[in-house]
């Protein structure tokens, strides 16, 4: 699969990319409305951001509790109700009168489950697609979600202006609604991609066994933390800039779509092996220019090349699938997702302490040093060989996947 056309050709695809995309319009949207809610009640910039921001922190504890049932439960019934959830608890933030603690409890709740959610719909992608067409769908998706919060932080400007924060919370409820529509319609009924119950014990299992294996810990600590350490530095772009933060975070959506449009559509797979570490340089290194107090006429492009190696992502995220088994892909890329959350976040409030302490400039370009160090520090492993997953299964006769045996038969199921 080689062409966008032919990416939404496929069966599944479009009412996926629209189930995809309307999420990331409703989070934005009622994002944007409780922030300037909250911050409206307590005057405190602090729960301002936990309102905005908590739901990224909160996915590490669904990345502890809930992914196991990211591949044990039917993806098209549990996009569908997820989506029912979030709307209820975003309507329910709008209720007048609503105690802030409660409403930052809400986001909380609802971060967490957004964990599961991760899980499940790029699981979901993982089997709409084959292996060869994953980057190129999940190309599509980023690229979605960079213009859908474009036009959300935008839309949520406006109707918090127009129709006030609660009007533009009940909005953000709506397209969740409309998100919940599209998936029982447009998407179909598959079965879930193992078998068994969903426990926390069973995450833990699930999350030491992905964690077990070094080529599969070297990918995930890439996915996470250069690009978390860079998130930071983006944090600190409206206190660099007030007046023209919103120009900066514009150029960096303007790279980033670049990037995955380069990545995703024209580089062969035999060359994105060898790009993940030059990627994540590129996300860095520019950063590092910011030590100099750079001015708005070069700080614009030196973050619109920046923000190219976001591409990285997507080379790492395909080898993840190439390490881990089918029946805990969904698992692995809900990991994937919740960890990287989850650094955002904390790599956010990082930057701030260190810009609180010194500078924005500094604060940025430390991250970015940072960024760069543990970049070099997995380039060894990243550039190693992909190799199949040595943690095979054996499929018994009720399907259940079970941990091979020492001296296991001939036609043991691979990934």
């Amino acid at each position: 699969m080689r062409t966008y056309q032919e990416l939404f050709r496929t069966p599944e695809f479009t009412p996926f990319f629209l189930t995809s995309s309307g999420q990331v319009a409703a989070q934005t949207v009622s994002g944007l409305a409780l922030g300037t809610l909250v911050y409206t009640a307590t005057g405190s910039p602090l729960l301002s951001a936990l309102a905005m921001f908590g739901p990224s922190l909160a996915q590490v504890l669904g990345a502890t509790m809930l992914l196991s049932a990211a591949d044990r439960l039917p993806p098209r019934a549990t996009l569908t109700a997820l989506s029912l959830v979030f709307a209820l608890g975003t309507a329910a933030t709008a209720l007048p009168g609503l105690p802030v603690p409660a409403v930052l409890a809400l986001v909380l709740c609802l971060g967490t489950v957004s964990a599961l959610g991760g899980g499940v719909r790029y699981g979901l992608l993982n089997e709409v697609l084959s292996k060869e067409g994953y980057l190129l769908g999940r190309s599509a998706i980023n690229m979605s979600a960079g213009l859908m919060q474009i036009c959300g932080y935008a839309a949520g400007g406006a109707l918090v202006a127009l129709l006030s924060p609660r009007g533009a919370l009940l909005t953000g409820a709506g397209l969740y609604l409309t998100t919940a529509a599209v998936a029982r319609l447009g998407l179909g009924k598959r079965p879930p991609r193992a078998t068994g119950r969903p426990s926390v014990a069973q995450t833990w299992r699930n999350n030491a066994r992905l964690w077990s294996s070094r080529p599969r810990r070297t990918v995930y600590l890439a996915l996470w933390v250069p690009n978390g350490l860079v998130v930071g530095c983006e944090s600190l772009y409206v206190p660099y800039a007030p007046e023209h933060a919103g120009l900066l975070f514009a150029a960096g959506a303007a790279g980033m779509l670049a990037g995955d449009i380069l990545i995703g559509r024209f580089v062969p797979r035999r060359w994105r092996s060898h790009l993940a570490v030059p990627l994540l340089l590129l996300l860095a290194v520019p950063h590092l220019f910011f030590f100099l107090d750079p001015a708005l006429p070069l700080a614009v492009p030196l973050v619109t090349l920046a923000t190219v190696g976001y591409a990285a992502s997507l080379v790492s995220q395909e080898r993840l699938m190439a390490l881990t088994p089918d029946e805990l892909s969904g698992h692995a890329l809900g990991l994937h997702s919740s960890g990287m959350l989850t650094m955002q976040g904390v790599c956010a409030l990082l930057a701030g302490t260190v810009a609180e302490r010194t500078s924005p400039a500094t604060g940025i370009t430390v991250l970015a040093a940072a960024s760069v160090a543990v970049t070099l520090m997995l380039a060894r492993g990243l550039r190693e060989k992909e190799v199949p997953p040595s943690d095979t299964v054996i499929r018994t006769r009720t399907g259940d996947a079970v941990p091979p045996s020492p001296g296991s038969p001939v036609g043991t199921d691979t990934a």
